[in-house]
């Protein structure tokens, strides 16, 4: 077993870049307002936080491919960020609405683990972020990394608890779990194929 792939490096920075000045502002923006608001309550503010979330991590995913700024730093930054910002606002609206801990229950380790793995596996292979995993594996990029997976893969937990439908939440978050699942199990063999594992 060699330390040191052969495969070609692709640069990793710079750090210091417009979208990543997005990522990091719409994190604090969030996370700040999401702990403002379980101090005061509101799960109106919650959704306001979670609407900055969702609304940053488009507009640094935008600012990323219109500068020609796509970096896999930047990448594994909006990864962790998404983290901390799930963490916060699930949390949150777990406490001021107890009802809903059964979706987070599914939700919340599917989220923080499995899709915290798949998400930065990219790095294994000359990708420059989860956006181009389908030059790896097209099935599990179309699962986890296409914009309709990005969207149903959180928003449509979060948007079934929003109307009120828990049971439909419960159902999108086991789907979701299941996709990752497999996809973890896809990922686990394209790493034994390319000599990774």
């Amino acid at each position: 077993m060699t330390l040191v792939d052969s495969r070609p490096a692709l640069r990793v920075g710079p750090l210091l870049t417009v979208p990543n000045y997005i990522t990091v502002i719409r994190t604090l923006a969030a996370v700040t307002l999401g702990i403002v608001a379980l101090g005061s309550g509101s799960v109106v503010l919650i959704a306001v936080a979670y609407g900055i979330y969702w609304l940053g991590d488009m507009l640094d995913g935008l600012a990323a491919r219109w500068l020609g700024q796509e970096t896999r730093a930047g990448a594994v930054l909006d990864i962790v960020s998404d983290r901390a910002c799930t963490a916060v606002l699930c949390m949150g609206l777990v406490a001021l609405r107890p009802d809903v801990s059964l979706v987070a229950i599914v939700f919340l380790p599917s989220f923080m683990v499995l899709d915290t793995m798949l998400s930065l596996v990219f790095l294994c292979w000359p990708v420059v972020s989860p956006n181009y995993f389908h030059v790896v594996d097209r099935r599990v990029w179309a699962l986890n990394w296409s914009p309709l997976a990005k969207a149903v893969n959180t928003a449509g937990v979060i948007g079934a608890v929003a109307f009120g439908h828990y049971t439909v939440a419960v159902i999108v978050a086991l789907a979701v779990l299941a996709v990752k699942a497999w996809s973890a199990a896809a990922v686990a063999k394209l790493l034994r194929r390319d000599g990774w594992a």
